[in-house]
Order: C-alpha cells, then sequence, then structure tokens
C-alpha cells in the first residue's frame, strides 16, 4: 500500500482545529475506501510548530498530568512549561488523544512527524 505525504504549516492555525485535521488523515477518514479496522492513513509533516496559536486562557489553565503508579505519584505540568521546553509534544498529545483507543493508535502515531 502507497502512503500519501501530507504537509501542514502551522503558521497561525489553532492547535485543537489542526490536530483534528490530522487524526483525520492519519487514520484514512478522508479515503472512500475507509474501514476502521484498517490502517490506511497516510504520512503527515508538520512544520513551523512554534507559531502555532493557542486560543482563550489555555496557555495559563490547561494541565498535563501523569501518575506513576505509587500512591501520591500524581506529575503536573502546565500547558505553558511544556510548550516552552517542546512545542511538538503539545500537538503529539493533542492527536494522540483524538484517535481510537486501541492497537492501531501505537501504529498510526508513529507516522506524525513534527519538524
Amino acid at each position: 500500500m502507497e502512503r500519501k505525504p501530507y504537509t501542514i504549516d502551522a503558521t497561525n492555525r489553532p492547535l485543537g482545529r489542526m490536530a483534528t485535521r490530522i487524526a483525520i488523515l492519519l487514520r484514512g477518514k478522508d479515503k472512500p475506501d475507509f474501514a476502521p479496522n484498517k490502517d490506511i492513513g497516510g504520512v503527515v509533516i508538520v512544520k513551523n510548530i512554534k507559531e502555532v496559536k493557542l486560543t482563550g486562557k489555555k496557555l495559563e489553565n490547561k494541565i498535563y498530568y501523569h501518575h506513576s503508579g505509587y500512591l501520591g505519584g500524581i506529575k503536573e505540568k502546565p500547558l505553558k512549561t511544556l510548550f516552552e521546553e517542546n512545542p511538538a509534544e503539545v500537538l503529539r498529545k493533542a492527536v494522540y488523544g483524538m484517535l481510537p483507543k486501541n492497537k492501531l493508535r501505537a501504529k498510526i502515531i508513529k507516522r506524525l512527524q513534527i519538524k
């Protein structure tokens, strides 16, 4: 199967709207022969991720959580800190949450390239 490459410029584009478009392209939902159990999507290359637009007060209010598995092991990181350290990770987390929660998700997210 031939995977079509898509290039997206993130300059002044809202993060969530861009993430939904990327998720659709990665899954292949834009193709006429789409089936939920097939992995027929393309490769998505995102450029200029540092210039993505974050609307509202997300930069100050949004917090990402993860847990170590131990008692009291909850960790939190504000969006502002994560965006300064690694803006690509913010987009990756947004797209990852929009993909189906099954075994295909790990394979699909590997086709997202952020430069």
